[in-house]
């Protein structure tokens, strides 16, 4: 019943709506999000059906099969492990009612029919989507600059063929601080907040 009221409340019908923060508290999507974690809600699309919810960590997927159905599929896209790709977005034409967003995150593609009423706030997801993406991609090359310097560095120490007893422990001090870097660098490359790119281009 409050699905309804709230769908009432907020005009949505099949075509998503751009929810507004007030309003963030009406729909199911918050009940999913982290707040323990300080996770926050930065955009949220909904329709009648779905819930599409951008977090600084995450996308939360609220899958509905129908308007009419109160089963939902519940997805969570860690920015971190799922990057974000081939984003678009297709503006409305002059007798169209919608504009859609489209992206990938990991392997998961998505279509995004939004009311063009909202043509300037999906403006700002867009921008918000392909800094993120570029982002990732800048890093994963990082990261595996850091893991191929790694690598040519452990092969040419594995040469190393003394028994002089310095030297093994030079080289296994040599080691633990090779890993200890490629730590380090995957926590530098691997980001997992990006509230700052939201907070940039998002303009609520």
């Amino acid at each position: 019943m409050f699905g309804k009221v709230a769908a009432d409340m907020l005009g949505l019908s099949d075509v998503g709506s751009v929810i507004k923060p007030a309003d963030y508290d009406k729909v199911d999507a918050d009940d999913y999000v982290m707040h323990e974690d300080q996770e926050k809600i930065y955009f949220l699309i909904k329709s009648k059906s779905d819930e599409y919810c951008f977090t600084n960590n995450a996308l939360i997927h609220l899958d509905g099969t129908s308007a009419t159905s109160k089963k939902r599929m519940l997805y969570r896209y860690s920015y971190a492990t799922n990057p974000i790709t081939d984003v678009y977005l297709e503006t409305a034409g002059t007798v169209d009612l919608d504009v859609e967003i489209k992206f990938k995150i990991g392997s998961v593609p998505f279509s995004i029919d939004v009311h063009k009423k909202h043509i300037e706030e999906v403006k700002d997801l867009y921008k918000a989507l392909i800094k993120i993406s570029e982002i990732a991609h800048e890093n994963e090359i990082s990261l595996q600059y850091a893991k191929q310097s790694l690598d040519i560095a452990s092969t040419t120490l594995g040469r190393v063929s003394s028994q002089d007893a310095n030297l093994v422990v030079q080289f296994k001090m040599l080691n633990q601080a090779a890993f200890q870097w490629l730590e380090e660098s995957k926590k530098q490359y691997r980001i997992k907040d990006f509230g700052y790119i939201f907070e940039k281009y998002i303009n609520n």
